[in-house]
């Protein structure tokens, strides 16, 4: 079962069959609009964190989305076995506008199939009569038992861009990631699959990706944990935040182009 807010276009619930909740949800976000709600999967667009002159991760986690009832056509979606809606975010408000002055459209499927794996394909097109670029991300928030229980595997010996040194380029070692402290990382060009093991609660996410190239891994650890109004001051225990992104290399649309991004979340139980 999944739960999506209108607000930011955000799917703020992902549930297995027998109810086990797989995303994380803060007991201290700010449901109200216009508050980003901390958890879930925010869709960050136009601009990912502070590398622009936008609000952090951009507006579309802000806005209110529509659903779509006659979406443009998706030939390569299989539609057997899976439910799923359309939304649609439009640059018509001038408040967008304003503060970012190119015509798009940003077409978004979330999907649930029959084996309870979730799937977002987002599709944006310039309808604007010049080119704009722009970055993305699915800023994914993992339930997780425990942070130091868990491990990152897929992004060995790959090259990241650190948050906490000023975006300095670093060569990750070749094991897999385990988690002591804060981390604030972007990964560039990764595979097109990673995945997050859980040995407490023998269960792994693998997250797999198109169109995305880089992967963000974030936890904000004790100290910033307890500076975030919205966050529980242990909640960070039990979150970690693995996105399938597009951010060293924006993206850049002619009139008329489109572009199409899918972010594919499974879950796999061990016994």
């Amino acid at each position: 079962m999944i739960q999506i807010s209108l607000h930011g276009g955000q799917v703020l619930s992902w549930k297995t069959d027998k109810g086990d909740e797989l995303l994380f949800n803060s007991t201290k976000a700010n449901l109200k609009p216009p508050h980003p709600v901390r958890g879930g999967i925010p869709i960050c667009f136009p601009q990912f964190g502070t590398r622009g002159s936008l609000e952090q991760h951009g507006f579309a986690r802000n806005k209110m989305w529509l659903v779509e009832n006659n979406p443009p056509a998706l030939p390569s979606f299989d539609s057997t076995g899976k439910a799923y809606v359309d939304l649609v975010l439009k640059s018509s408000d001038e408040d967008t506008m304003r503060i970012w002055p190119y015509s798009f459209e940003f077409h978004l499927r979330v999907s649930l199939a029959l084996d309870g794996n979730l799937t977002l394909i987002s599709r944006v097109r310039n309808i604007n009569s010049k080119p704009f670029s722009f970055s993305i991300a699915y800023h994914t928030y993992f339930s997780i038992s425990d942070i130091s229980e868990v491990r990152l595997e897929g992004l060995e010996t790959l090259d990241y861009l650190d948050n906490m040194h000023d975006r300095e380029r670093f060569t990750e070692q070749g094991d897999a990631l385990t988690f002591e402290s804060e981390i604030d990382r972007v990964y560039l060009n990764s595979k097109d699959v990673v995945a997050i093991f859980d040995h407490e609660r023998k269960r792994t996410f693998l997250i797999k990706k198109e169109g995305l190239p880089d992967v963000v891994v974030w936890n904000p650890w004790e100290k910033k944990a307890r500076a975030l109004t919205d966050l529980g001051d242990d909640e960070y225990r039990h979150m970690l935040c693995v996105d399938g992104a597009a951010i060293e290399k924006p993206i850049t649309l002619k009139p008329g182009e489109e572009w199409t991004g899918k972010l594919h979340l499974s879950l796999v139980l061990s016994t």
